[in-house]
């Protein structure tokens, strides 16, 4: 269970430092001026796919370790939450620092989908957008020590 698990959650960040990369000069555009409409509509679906795919992350930890994902309708909250607790088997594998981050995003997460492109405005993204590269790296850190700990569980 764990080994795999490790090799999904490895897939995951992977995706997700691979879709960084591939924004990085409009990332780095960001900046220093302010985004046209069809550049903050490309940051938009930067910010979507950047939640999902740490969500992934997380419900693949669901499935593999809690025994399932939450459903109805606030799960993806639900599923957030749970990741900062400790569960039958496992540590936590975010902060509630973290957890804080997370849920800005998770927020513009639900307003993008719900929502038109031209309804987005610069100032609602810049923070989220200028502070994706740095949330990323805490999830990594936060991710490694998580699985440092599940090693030791399963080598003690």
């Amino acid at each position: 269970m764990w080994p795999e698990l490790k090799e999904q959650i490895g897939v995951e960040e992977a995706q997700l430092q691979h879709l960084l990369e591939l924004h990085r000069s409009l990332l780095e555009k960001c900046q220093s001026e302010e985004p046209g409409p069809i550049e903050l509509s490309a940051l938009a679906a930067l910010l979507h796919s950047f939640y999902t795919g740490i969500e992934n992350l997380f419900r693949r930890v669901a499935i593999e370790i809690d025994g399932g994902a939450t459903h109805g309708d606030a799960w993806h909250r639900r599923l957030l939450q749970q990741m900062t607790e400790d569960r039958g088997g496992r540590p936590h594998v975010i902060s509630s620092d973290l957890l804080d981050r997370l849920q800005s995003y998770l927020q513009f997460r639900h307003f993008f989908r719900h929502s038109y492109s031209f309804q987005l405005r610069w100032d609602k993204l810049e923070p989220l957008i200028l502070q994706c590269e740095e949330t990323f790296t805490i999830l990594r850190g936060e991710i490694a020590a998580f699985s440092a700990r599940m090693e030791e569980l399963h080598q003690g």
